[in-house]
């Protein structure tokens, strides 16, 4: 269900020729996609490059750039379930969100972020294997994620936001977001999807609606 970056950019070159034909309403299982927070006009970022303090994990940034090949993610089922590809996403549905050039999923634990003083966000494991810190609830109004819709994650764990304070990192990457996890929602937590690969649903052939996950 993973996809190498070549990949990926073969099937982005499509997808950006094909335009409007591939306009599909739903984030869905296997989709790569980059996430625009809402308030900030940033997009969720990851590199390799290590947090100085806290946990030591690869940091996650926001970034202004619309183009920046380090901003794409892979929708994945929770650690331990499996997925449809192409089945969307429930609202109130656990996922992980892995890093397409790292392989890492984006993590949330205890430690304290560096700039807000919130709970630190990083990216975690290796080949997206890693641990129920990589968990997320997706939070929105309707029966699926919708590509229109602002939406929310819930760390499982901690219970809190994935979230965009503002604050701005010096060197080594200088004038990145910060993006830390929040205790309670509010406007600076709310995403959507922007660019990316959104796997089309796929029909039940025996009934003809649209297939949903199949969590463990």
């Amino acid at each position: 269900m993973e996809f190498s970056f070549l990949t990926f950019l073969i099937f982005l070159s499509v997808d950006l020729i094909s335009g409007i034909e591939m306009n599909y309403e739903y984030v869905t299982c296997g989709s790569v996609l980059k996430l625009i927070n809402s308030q900030h006009d940033v997009r969720l970022h990851s590199h390799d490059v290590k947090y100085g303090s806290g946990s030591g994990q690869q940091s996650v940034t926001g970034v202004d750039s619309s183009d920046d090949h380090n901003s794409y993610w892979q929708v994945q089922p929770k650690t331990g379930a499996t997925c449809t590809r192409g089945a969307p996403i429930k609202c109130g549905q656990s996922i992980r969100l892995t890093h397409l050039s790292t392989k890492r999923n984006l993590h949330s634990h205890h430690f304290q972020s560096p700039l807000s003083r919130n709970l630190e966000v990083s990216a975690f494991g290796e080949e997206g294997d890693g641990d129920e810190g990589d968990n997320w609830v997706v939070t929105c109004s309707g029966r699926y994620w919708s590509r229109k819709d602002q939406v929310r994650f819930r760390h499982v764990v901690t219970e809190h936001y994935l979230h965009v304070s503002g604050d701005t990192f010096g060197r080594p990457i200088n004038g990145q977001r910060e993006i830390s996890a929040h205790p309670s929602p509010n406007n600076l937590n709310y995403w959507q999807a922007a660019e990316g690969i959104f796997v089309k649903p796929a029909p039940d052939p025996n009934t003809g609606t649209v297939l949903e996950h199949d969590e463990l």
